[in-house]
C-alpha cells in the first residue's frame, strides 16, 4: 500500500495529512493558539476532592480545572489481605492544597476540562519511558516471541546500568522491531537525561506552570508513526522542511532520505484532493461508490452512523445488494472514523442481514479496516437490534470540533422554526405585554420572511389581532434577525 504524508505548514497552524492509494485517511491541525496538551506534563495542584466521583480537580494554569481520576494516581492500588488489588479511596490518595506532577492525556473537550494522570511517560522513537516504574512492556503489535526476547533482554541489560534512574520502567514500541541494540541504547539514554531534566525543572516552577511539552505536531507525528509504511513525505515549508531533517538526523535517519520540500506555486493539499476531501468530512452524508451512501451523526455523548442502500440497486438479489452494501461501508466507517477523529461510543447502523455468514464476513471487514487504526477500537458483534456497538478511544478533538463552532442561528439543533411558528409565538407575546402593560401602540421586529407572512397569509389573523386588543401593530423587518429572532416594542 503506498502511503504518503503532506505537510501544510502556515504561520497560523499546521496540518499534517496521510493519504494512502491517493485517498486522504487521516489529517491533524495543530494551531498557533491553540496547541493539544496531550502529553504536556505540569506542576499542578489539587483544588478540589470529590469522593463521590472518585476524583479530584487540579489547578495546571489551563483556563479549565483539569480532571484527574483516582485509578490514574500512581499508587492508588493497593493489595488486601488475600493478595487481590483494591483501589484505595481518592480522600486517601490526594488532599487540597496538594503539590504533583501530572500529565495529560486527554485534551479539554467541549466544556469539559483536560484528564490527567500522575502515571507519567515520556516516549521517544523506539521507546516509552515510565518514571516510578519498574517494568519492560513490549507493544503486541511486534508478534515473534524471538524478536521480543531480544529487545527485552537489551533493555534489561542496559536498564541495570549504573547510569540508569532507579525506578524507571519502558515500554518499546511497535517501531522498535528489528532495531540494533546501538540504536535502542541510544533512545534509552536520552529519555533518561530527558527525565532527569523534568525533575530538575519541577523543583524550580511554581505550581500552574507546565513542567514538559511535547514536540510539535510535525516531529511528533514523525516520531509517532510506523516508518515502514511511509514512503514519501511531503513538506511544503523550506524553514519547517530543514527542521525536520534536523530532527531526523538526530533521531530518524532511516527517515530522511523520504522528506522533500514542495516548491510548487499550487498548494500541496489542493494538488492531492485534501482540501475537499477535509470538507466532505464536515459533512453528514457520504457517499460510497456503489452509490450506497453513510449518514453520520455526532452528538455529545456518541457518534451514530447509519448505512444506505442509495441508488445501489444490486444485480442478483436483494439480500446480496445488502451485503455488498454492508461490505463497502465497513470500509468506508474506518475511514471515516479516522479522518474525522471520531470517539467515544459509537453506533453502527448496517443494513439489517439475514444470512449469519453475512453478517460474519462484515464485521471481519470491519475488524481488518480498524486494524490500521492508531487509536485503540473495541468492536460488539451484531446485536438483537442489529446494530454494532464500538469504542474508539478519544485523546484529541474531533476534526468537526477543530474546524467549526455550533451554529448561532439554531444553537447546534440543525434545524429552525418555520416562519410560521415564529409569528404564532409573536402573537402570543403580543397578548401577553398588552395584558400586563398600558399599551397605546406596538412594533414588532422580526425577520423579513416572518414580516412578509404576517402581513400575507396572516394578513387576516392581524387584522383581527388588532380589533381585539384594540392597539395598533407595527411590523418591521430586520435584515439582520435570524428567522426565530423578534423584539415587541411597547409604545
Amino acid at each position: 500500500m503506498s502511503e504518503e504524508l503532506l505537510i501544510n505548514v502556515t504561520p497560523q497552524e499546521t496540518r499534517v495529512a496521510t493519504v494512502e492509494n491517493g485517498m486522504l485517511t487521516e489529517v491533524w491541525i495543530e494551531r498557533a493558539r491553540r496547541r493539544g496538551l496531550v502529553g504536556n506534563i505540569y506542576k499542578g495542584k489539587v483544588v478540589r476532592v470529590l469522593p463521590g466521583m472518585e476524583a479530584a480537580f487540579i489547578d495546571v494554569g489551563l483556563e479549565r480545572a483539569a480532571f484527574l481520576h483516582v485509578s490514574d494516581v500512581a499508587g492508588s492500588n493497593v493489595r488486601s489481605d488475600n493478595g487481590e488489588r483494591q483501589q484505595r479511596p481518592v480522600q486517601e490518595v490526594l488532599r487540597e492544597g496538594q503539590v504533583l506532577l501530572a500529565q495529560v492525556i486527554k485534551d479539554p473537550l467541549g466544556s469539559k476540562g483536560a484528564r490527567l494522570t500522575t502515571h507519567l511517560t515520556i516516549p521517544s522513537r523506539y521507546l516509552v519511558l515510565m518514571p516510578g516504574e519498574n517494568t519492560i512492556g513490549i507493544s503486541s503489535r511486534i508478534e515473534s516471541e524471538q524478536e521480543r526476547t531480544r529487545l527485552r533482554d537489551i533493555v534489561q541489560a542496559e536498564a541495570g546500568d549504573d547510569e540508569s534512574p532507579p525506578d524507571a520502567g519502558f515500554i518499546l514500541r511497535t517501531a522498535a522491531e528489528g532495531v540494533a541494540e546501538a540504536a535502542l541504547v541510544r533512545d534509552m539514554r536520552f529519555l533518561q537525561r530527558l527525565w532527569q531534566a523534568v525533575q530538575a525543572r519541577a523543583k524550580k516552577v511554581s505550581p500552574g506552570q507546565p513542567v514538559h511539552e511535547d514536540l510539535p505536531l510535525v516531529e511528533r507525528t514523525l516520531r509517532d508513526i510506523s516508518g515502514d509504511g511511509i514512503e514519501r513525505i511531503r513538506i511544503d515549508s523550506r524553514e519547517t522542511f530543514q527542521r525536520t531533517q534536523q530532527f531526523c538526523h538526530e533521531f530518524l535517519p532511516e527517515m530522511r532520505s523520504r522528506i522533500s520540500h514542495y516548491p510548487g506555486e499550487r498548494p500541496i493539499f489542493d494538488l492531492y484532493g485534501v482540501e475537499d476531501e477535509i470538507q466532505k468530512a464536515l459533512q453528514q452524508k457520504v457517499h460510497l461508490k456503489s452509490g450506497g451512501y453513510l449518514i453520520i451523526d455526532q452528538t455529545e455523548s456518541m457518534t451514530t452512523i447509519d448505512v444506505n442502500t442509495g441508488a445501489f440497486v444490486g444485480h442478483r438479489n436483494l439480500e446480496e445488494t445488502i451485503f455488498k452494501t454492508n461490505l463497502e461501508a465497513a470500509q468506508g466507517i474506518a475511514r471515516q472514523l479516522r479522518l474525522r477523529n471520531l470517539g467515544g461510543i459509537i453506533i453502527l447502523d448496517f443494513i439489517d442481514m439475514t444470512v449469519e455468514e453475512h453478517k460474519r464476513q462484515v464485521m471481519r471487514a470491519l475488524e481488518k479496516a480498524l486494524d490500521r487504526d492508531y487509536a485503540k477500537t473495541q468492536v460488539c458483534d451484531v446485536s438483537a437490534l442489529g446494530l454494532v456497538e464500538m469504542t474508539r478511544k478519544r485523546t484529541r478533538e474531533s476534526l468537526e470540533h477543530v474546524l467549526c463552532e455550533t451554529c448561532p442561528t439554531c444553537s447546534g439543533r440543525g434545524k429552525v422554526k418555520t416562519a410560521e411558528t415564529v409569528a404564532y409565538e409573536i402573537t402570543r407575546e403580543i397578548i401577553r405585554q398588552v395584558r400586563q402593560f398600558d399599551v397605546a401602540s406596538l412594533t414588532v421586529l422580526a425577520a423579513q420572511d416572518v414580516v412578509d407572512l404576517m402581513l400575507g397569509e396572516e394578513s387576516d389573523n392581524l387584522g383581527e389581532l388588532e380589533s381585539f386588543l384594540n392597539v395598533p401593530i407595527r411590523l418591521q423587518g430586520e435584515e439582520m434577525y435570524s428567522q426565530e429572532q423578534y423584539d415587541v416594542v411597547l409604545v
